[in-house]
């Protein structure tokens, strides 16, 4: 059975209700500060009236504590652009002049007269291209050979830098940076061997070695010439020159063929 239980009525306080029963009042909240009291406009009808800032970009003065920056130089006084019309090319300042690797370039095409002033200012520019040159071909023809090709490079100059220097004795200039330049200049004619043998068949045969001979003499007349030209004393031992190399370019024309 479900017990019933007495609840006694809840009465409510009111001001115009039981006035035995005290009405309870809650305290407002403690106050921190003053409450804010939004000020009322002199003139009711025109509603609040908002402050406004106003900013007259033309008639602010300019302000003295930034000043215009100063480049040095006094190249930027007249412009941006004209201080770079002073500044010589990239390649200039690397040191590489593309004009004179073209004229040497053609001093070298024609074996029968080599102009031998050209390649007083030696150079590697040149060779480098001409070495990078004659891997990709290389590489064309399935051979990877760019470690090899700059090895042999520099143990051939090398190798003919002194055996130059023990031919002429204690008169002979040729240093090794111009070895190296001469020896890498003449390396077009191997370059262009190297690219024709794409087209001959592989493995040797009578044109392959017939095309490598002509190439080697020709890389060997223009060596030897530029040799005995640029340095002293080679005229009196320019077989011994020519000897050593055709030695070198015989051992690159047998890389092309094989």
């Amino acid at each position: 059975m479900a017990k019933e239980f007495s609840v006694p009525p809840v009465v409510f306080p009111s001001a115009g209700g039981n006035p035995g029963i005290p009405s309870q009042r809650r305290a407002p909240p403690p106050s921190v500060g003053p409450f804010f009291q939004p000020s009322k406009p002199a003139n009711p009808g025109t509603g609040p009236s908002i402050p406004f800032m106003s900013f007259d970009i033309g008639s602010a003065p300019a302000s003295s504590s930034f000043s215009n920056p100063v480049f040095g130089g006094g190249g930027y006084a007249g412009g941006g652009a004209t201080s770079f019309e002073d500044e010589p090319p990239l390649l200039e300042e690397l040191g590489i002049n593309t004009r004179q690797i073209w004229r040497k370039t053609i001093s070298i095409l024609n074996p029968f007269r080599v102009n031998a002033n050209l390649h007083e200012d030696a150079d590697l520019s040149g060779p480098f291209l001409f070495l990078v040159a004659f891997g990709l071909f290389q590489l064309l023809a399935g051979k990877f050979h760019f470690g090899i090709i700059l090895g042999w490079v520099f143990i051939a100059a090398f190798f003919l830098y002194i055996v130059f220097n023990m031919l002429a004795g204690r008169n002979g200039n040729l240093d090794l940076y111009r070895s190296m330049s001469l020896v890498g200049y003449c390396m077009l004619p191997m370059v262009l061997f190297s690219a024709l043998s794409l087209f001959a068949p592989q493995g040797g045969g009578v044109i392959s070695f017939s095309m490598g001979a002509v190439f080697v003499v020709w890389s060997t007349r223009v060596c030897t010439r530029l040799l005995v030209e640029l340095a002293s004393c080679g005229d009196e031992h320019r077989g011994l020159i020519a000897y050593a190399c055709f030695l070198i370019y015989s051992l690159f024309s047998l890389l092309v063929i094989f």
